[in-house]
């Protein structure tokens, strides 16, 4: 319990020190880095990275359950697409989010 106790007051502290980081704003006619803007290609781009993973290792799972039982077909094709269509349907919701965020 105590460590619970000292958690939350931990976080307290450091919610109530934030709050003057977001009241900072820019002076004047400059303009700081968008990073917004910048991040979002990193971000796409690892979404996009770690899905080409994950799809090679759907892929692969699905070649080996083939040649172990090939009359098993029709449903580890579905498996297949359903599995690859979950997976990048991620990386178009990151760009969605991308595309919400830098706009």
């Amino acid at each position: 319990m105590r460590k619970f106790a000292m958690l939350m007051f931990v976080m307290m502290v450091a919610s109530v020190m934030a709050v003057p980081a977001f009241a900072q704003g820019t002076t004047g006619a400059v303009a700081g880095t968008n990073w917004v803007a910048l991040t979002s290609g990193f971000a796409i781009a690892l979404a996009a990275g770690l899905a080409a993973l994950g799809q090679g290792k759907v892929a692969g799972a699905a070649c080996d359950a083939l040649g172990r039982n090939p009359a098993a077909r029709p449903g580890i094709m579905v498996a297949l697409i359903l599995g690859l269509a979950f997976i990048e349907s991620l990386v178009l919701f990151t760009l969605v989010i991308i595309f919400v965020k830098v706009a």
